[in-house]
């Protein structure tokens, strides 16, 4: 069997990916198995946001695991430190608790939530409750799911977690109404990613801080996917000038190389955490510290923050000024959007499986949206071919539906 049939042999389906076998990455290029180049417009949901394979953090990786890899957090290491104090610095916050995946920095948060609202606020046990937003997408753990809005996330795995309230995300007068005295946090992503891209009204953030600051409530903010620099600013949050109580951080903060997430918070939150409350057997390890801070590093040096907002200024331009019928509208901020395709005209894995066919990899959620996200370090020339051919598919598919006028 070939590489495709055994992990379709052997692999659980919970996925269903594009037919091509990647075998090498380099920069913003993927490569198969047959040789054949491919533009990432996808940079696996931000995790690849430094590129495949960048120099530095590579020599960060393989110089940290030659001295140590993984001890128990049992004892200090020396990288542990420099990495969560660069953290803390960049965010304004006070601490942080290091992680590996997105999904368990996003339980930390909840955990902290609930404990701050019992022992800080006052709530009584067992009743604090968090507020969070339609269509989000936290992970996929048991209790992220509970408050999912997506049938098919949460289909055969009840019984749910209690304890959260979901409202229309963007609607502060739906969060104001939700609001109760046994509210301990708001959790939201500042622009929701799996969703589609679904950037928010101008000054929701603003609007959710203030409510949040007069009823004593905490904002605690998943940035996974849009942290780090993918909207154009380290953070998404920044671009309303606010500062979240908690930050979910993950998916970019391992360079591309190795799982990493952390949750950040004020000290009044974090201080809410006693030795054997929570931990991780590899969350907080020195080799994902060693490279967790040469991602941050190598964002600030190649000035990847102000490459994202400049090229993303420009794709979304490039994508709003494209005129076809199965162009239906346009999202995002930044190296990051979503380009609804008509249901009517085409899917919008149809619309990904021709790109795959001429040499752009990209990825498709609900059916009807085509998400392009490509790595920070992308060259201009590269992103204008890939949207060439995005342009192409276009074209193509409306040649081929759409009625043609009588002579």
């Amino acid at each position: 069997m070939n590489a495709m049939e055994l992990e379709n042999r052997y692999s659980a389906r919970n996925y269903e990916p594009l037919a091509v076998v990647l075998a090498r990455g380099q920069g913003a290029y993927l490569w198969d198995t047959a040789g054949r180049r491919y533009v990432d417009m996808m940079s696996a949901y931000s995790a690849a946001s430094h590129g495949h394979a960048h120099p530095r953090i590579l020599a960060a990786l393989n110089a940290q695991a030659q001295r140590l890899a993984v001890p128990s957090r049992a004892y200090f290491n020396d990288r542990l430190g420099p990495f969560l104090a660069e953290i803390c610095t960049l965010t304004g916050l006070d601490a942080a608790l290091p992680m590996n995946t997105g999904a368990e920095a996003v339980e930390t948060a909840i955990k902290a939530a609930r404990r701050w609202g019992y022992r800080v606020k006052g709530i009584a046990r067992d009743r604090a409750e968090i507020i969070v937003a339609h269509g989000n997408f936290h992970g996929r753990t048991t209790t992220v799911i509970s408050f999912s809005s997506e049938p098919d996330y949460r289909d055969g795995f009840g019984p749910f977690t209690p304890g959260f309230r979901a409202v229309p995300f963007g609607d502060l007068d739906a969060m104001q109404r939700a609001i109760g005295p046994d509210t301990a946090a708001v959790l939201v992503e500042p622009i929701q990613g799996e969703a589609g891209i679904i950037v928010p009204p101008q000054g929701w953030l603003r609007g959710l801080r203030r409510l949040c600051d007069e009823h004593r409530v905490l904002l605690i903010l998943d940035e996974v996917q849009s942290g780090l620099g993918r909207t154009g600013a380290w953070f998404a949050y920044q671009h309303e000038g606010i500062r979240p109580d908690g930050l979910i951080l993950g998916k970019a903060l391992g360079g591309g190389a190795l799982p990493v997430s952390a949750f950040v918070a004020r000290r009044e939150v974090m201080d809410v955490f006693t030795p054997g409350s929570h931990g991780s057997t590899f969350g907080g390890n020195p080799l994902a510290a060693a490279v967790g801070l040469e991602a941050l590093h190598v964002i600030r040096d190649e000035g990847l923050v102000e490459r994202s907002a400049e090229l993303g200024e420009h794709m979304i331009e490039r994508l709003r000024a494209v005129a076809s019928p199965a162009l239906s509208h346009v999202r995002g901020r930044g190296l990051w959007a979503g380009a609804d395709i008509d249901p009517d005209v085409a899917s919008a894995r149809e619309i990904c499986e021709r790109l795959l066919a001429k040499g752009v990899l990209s990825k498709e959620t609900h059916r009807t949206v085509v998400r392009l996200a490509p790595p920070l370090v992308i060259a201009r020339d590269d992103l204008d071919w890939a949207l060439d051919r995005f342009e192409e598919v276009l074209e193509e598919i409306d040649d081929t539906r759409r009625p043609r006028k009588a002579a």
